[in-house]
């Protein structure tokens, strides 16, 4: 399809980047676990999804480089623990449930508070590991691929924001005229760019205008996996013998090649699509693909 409108589409594989902290998460953590040492903290806190790729990657972290770890999971407990909680507490994340109206007072300064008296001391990490640090992480990808080949737009999966947020980073700070897109794995997730805009601006003091966000990608909504989706990862796993994950990177690079088929990207041009990891999440699912 991408040859058909003389579109060059090229897949990295940052998902191959660390056995076990694949792709953006490693990324998203480098400079936000040199802090938490610089400051003293023997503790991470942080947040997530009964499936979420960010905790499981906090806690294989925790294991890896010396810290403690807490889950604080939405939603309620659920017995035996599916496999990637289980996963998070063999690396010795302690888990904590939080029911949806409270994990909702996530961000909220006097909650956080509440959470280091109970918890703490322990540095915070926000849903998704998504702040200033982490931008400065996955900007360095960008490095990355311009030593492998030129490319007209870099194009990665929408869950936070804060990769494709680093991304645009990346690309300004190197001034390299190429563009961040994103395609947005959740329902309604148009709110994300001012997101976006305050995570650029909080990082590199301006709103960076190098980047763009597709919202009609999202198959139903976060974590949902009709049966057209899951089909396409199958043909997909089929063709290149490469697993997509259900929830990020099966969206991306459905998003991408409907993109080129429309011509969104000109003749001529090389998108990099960034696969970020997240196979894990499958074994909500049912099974992996086969």
């Amino acid at each position: 399809m991408a040859a058909a409108r003389a579109v060059r589409l090229l897949l990295w594989r940052d998902d191959l980047l660390h056995p076990e902290l694949p792709g953006n998460k490693a990324r998203k953590l480098k400079y936000n676990l040199q802090q938490a040492r610089a400051e003293g903290y023997s503790r991470l806190l942080t947040f997530g999804g009964a499936y979420s790729n960010h905790l499981a990657a906090v806690a294989a972290a925790g294991r890896l480089y010396g810290f403690d770890t807490t889950g604080l999971v939405r939603g309620e407990e659920h017995r035996p623990l599916n496999s990637t909680l289980a996963r998070c507490a063999a690396n010795g994340m302690a888990l904590h449930y939080l029911d949806r109206t409270t994990y909702r007072r996530r961000a909220e300064p006097e909650f956080l508070a509440e959470l280091q008296q109970q918890f703490g001391p322990a540095y915070l990490l926000p849903e998704g590991g998504t702040n200033a640090l982490a931008l400065r992480g996955v900007a360095e990808l960008i490095a990355d691929l311009r030593q492998h080949t030129d490319f007209d737009a870099v194009a990665v999966a929408a869950g936070t924001g804060g990769t494709l947020a680093g991304l645009a980073l990346g690309l300004a700070e190197a001034a390299y005229p190429a563009r961040a897109v994103g395609v947005a794995a959740l329902k309604g997730a148009d709110f994300l760019r001012a997101d976006i805009d305050a995570l650029t601006l909080a990082a590199a003091n301006t709103v960076l205008l190098n980047y763009e966000l597709h919202t009609a990608y999202h198959f139903g909504g976060y974590a949902k996996l009709p049966a057209d989706l899951r089909t396409f990862i199958q043909r997909f796993q089929a063709t290149y013998d490469v697993l997509l994950d259900p929830i990020y990177t099966g969206k991306l690079i459905f998003g991408v090649l409907d993109l080129i088929e429309k011509n969104h990207f000109p003749p001529g041009s090389t998108v990099v699509a960034v696969h970020t990891g997240g196979l894990q999440a499958w074994a909500g699912f049912g099974e992996m693909v086969k």
